[in-house]
């Protein structure tokens, strides 16, 4: 089933969402919010798993046209945002651009910081800074929302803990990176709040698609209209989803309402095309000598899309463009 939190109050409002997005219907008489089912999970899933089908088949009164300009991202704030970074290519290749050597156990041993999550971007809404001298970037990722996960809870029995997946635009800002990490306390000012994509989906949904803890589907970007990339969500992705929850719950229980994400998709094959522009210079400071591509500017437009072998759009995309504060 798809899911989506209609704009309106902190926490928006529950909506099932049809196949082709075409139409979607409240469910707050199942839950209030997305959170609330969530937190329920056991007893709300089938109520709109129901719903879903007789919206489907046209079954439904009281369904309405679905946009996504109505829409706040699925979790407008979440308990948790864990973001790793799975695609160990394209975190060679980042930290390579800042003079920073990789230690080898980061193929075994996957990166993950806590990032902001009390106030999210809806999938519409812009990107905004101050400055385009901080670097502003896209990072273009999957994520997925867990129930409770138990502490020490193992990646093999991490997939079951998996209730939904969504798209993510983890805005960084590069320029600001440098010397934040410096300091040897993480990420903060360089880490604004993330985007996510209208709607998110139960694994099921995804059909072949969804195997081995990941999602295998091109991940579209587009800057200013124009195709960035396409690499694939399931190739290169080092550690999966379980793998990525159980790093997290390694020494912490997870409440219902986690979100982890995938960290910037990256392919070895480099005519995949990229999904963060920081990844796209360091190929031309290798290739060339040094990097041409810009980063974000303001009124620059983004689009972040994943569509199913049939072409279909499968959360809506992510299309934002890059405002001024």
């Amino acid at each position: 089933m798809k899911l989506a939190s209609m704009k309106g109050g902190r926490d928006g409002r529950l909506a099932v969402v049809s196949r082709d997005l075409s139409r979607a219907v409240s469910a707050s008489d199942i839950a209030p919010t997305l959170q609330a089912a969530l937190d329920d999970w056991d007893k709300a899933a089938p109520r709109l798993a129901a719903l879903y089908e007789a919206l489907n088949a046209g079954e439904v009164r009281g369904s309405f046209p679905f946009d996504a300009k109505d829409c706040a991202s699925p979790l407008p704030r979440a308990y948790q945002w864990a973001d790793g970074s799975a695609y160990v290519t394209h975190v060679e290749l980042v930290r390579r651009a800042r003079g920073a050597e990789m230690p080898q156990s980061f193929w075994t041993d996957p990166l993950m910081y806590q990032g902001g999550s009390d106030n999210f971007i809806g999938p519409t809404d812009p990107i905004l800074a101050a400055d385009e001298a901080w670097g502003i970037d896209l990072e273009g990722e999957v994520a997925v929302i867990t129930g409770d996960v138990p502490y020490g809870c193992r990646a093999e029995d991490a997939n079951q803990h998996i209730r939904l997946a969504m798209l993510v635009n983890d805005v960084s800002l590069r320029n600001l990176i440098p010397a934040e990490l410096a300091k040897g306390f993480g990420f903060f000012q360089s880490k604004p709040a993330s985007a996510f994509s209208p709607v998110a989906v139960t694994p099921d949904e995804l059909g072949a698609a969804w195997h081995d803890g990941r999602v295998h589907r091109p991940l579209e970007v587009a800057i200013n209209g124009e195709a960035f990339g396409a690499p694939d969500a399931g190739t290169d992705m080092v550690f999966n989803f379980p793998q990525l929850i159980a790093h997290a719950a390694k020494t912490r229980a997870l409440a219902a309402g986690t979100i982890v994400g995938s960290g910037t998709v990256s392919n070895r094959d480099r005519a995949a095309g990229s999904a963060c522009i920081a990844e796209r210079r360091m190929l031309e400071q290798i290739e060339n000598g040094v990097a041409s591509t810009p980063f974000l500017k303001f009124g620059d437009r983004v689009r972040i899309e994943m569509k199913d072998v049939g072409g279909h759009s499968i959360f809506g995309a992510i299309d934002q463009h890059v405002r001024r504060i």
